[in-house]
């Protein structure tokens, strides 16, 4: 999977117009500065010697140099990377906490007006753009009612010691309240823009497998046996219905990270999406090729962890 990636994305980044060279110089700048530039960036060379290079230095860790941020790929993903981390577990969260209740509710009420509701509120969860609902909730919260901060992480006369990267996990370390108060204010609006999207996917999803699981034999005799109504629900039902719904969960996980390029642009979020951006503006091939990368690397290890809740749930696949 990251063979494949690694050479898509290496063909694409050099499809796109524009001569990195070029970028970094100037328009002002000389064809011999040019060229000479090319020379020492290794552009000159045919491109399977550059995707060999690239995929050697690749294997062992070494994604190259960003050309606009002076320092290695490997190094500024690093530094990021516990920002989307955050934003991304923030929103799955959101996304689980209130589509999985909200999908079992309605599966149970079917055909009520609940279940009418949710399904109405899902599918427009569904079709809003995220970069949409972004700007809707920053005028109504910030704008109109002032209650939640904008843009950025955290406030300009807020300070504690960073450990992880992870600010809401640094000021639990460290007991500073007042700080993770003020983080955990600056997270609800992004997260909330990220996870509206598979939090309505998540709701269709489990509605749809409890809706399923509810017309089995097992739950119709436990029925009959006079099981207690919840326990029918939660301890026959929803974990037989659940192995389809953390499919969709780890699929989500992963989407998520295409969604806070947007998300993280329009809150000032310091993360690897806002980096991607900028790195696909200024042709820096480098860093387009780390980030690609970074998100499918960790696309492919959030599958592996679904193959592993599989036997985890149902234990007919640890079998």
């Amino acid at each position: 999977m990251l063979l494949g990636v690694s050479i898509v994305v290496f063909v694409m980044v050099r499809a796109i117009p524009g001569d990195p060279a070029q970028i970094l110089l100037g328009q002002t700048a000389t064809p011999e500065r040019v060229a000479e530039l090319r020379t020492r960036l290794g552009l000159d060379e045919p491109l399977p010697v550059q995707y060999l290079r690239f995929l050697g230095d690749a294997v062992t860790g070494d994604l190259g140099n960003s050309l606009t941020a002076g320092q290695p790929v490997t190094s500024v993903l690093l530094e990021r990377f516990p920002a989307t981390l955050e934003l991304t577990l923030a929103a799955l969260l959101f996304a689980v906490a209130v589509g999985v209740p909200v999908g079992v509710i309605a599966a149970v009420r079917q055909y009520s007006l609940i279940d009418k509701v949710t399904s109405i509120i899902a599918l427009a969860g569904v079709s809003m753009p995220v970069f949409w609902l972004a700007l809707v909730l920053v005028v109504i919260f910030t704008v109109q009612v002032d209650w939640l901060p904008f843009p950025g992480r955290i406030g300009n006369d807020t300070s504690f010691t960073s450990f992880t990267g992870v600010y809401l996990l640094d000021t639990l370390i460290t007991f500073n309240l007042p700080a993770f108060w003020d983080v955990l204010k600056h997270l609800i609006l992004p997260a909330v823009a990220l996870g509206t999207i598979p939090m309505a996917v998540i709701t269709r999803m489990t509605r749809s497998s409890m809706l399923e699981v509810m017309g089995e034999d097992y739950v119709r005799t436990a029925r009959a046996k006079g099981v207690v109504p919840w326990r029918v629900v939660f301890r026959h039902a929803l974990r037989n219905a659940m192995l389809p719904t953390v499919t969709v969960i780890g699929l989500q996980f992963g989407l998520l990270m295409s969604g806070a390029i947007l998300t993280e642009t329009i809150f000032g979020w310091p993360g690897v999406g806002q980096i991607a951006l900028q790195s696909v503006n200024q042709r820096d091939y480098a860093m387009i090729q780390g980030v690609v990368l970074y998100g499918a690397t960790f696309f492919v290890l959030v599958n592996l962890l679904v193959d592993v809740l599989y036997a985890v749930l149902d234990p007919r696949v640890r079998y």
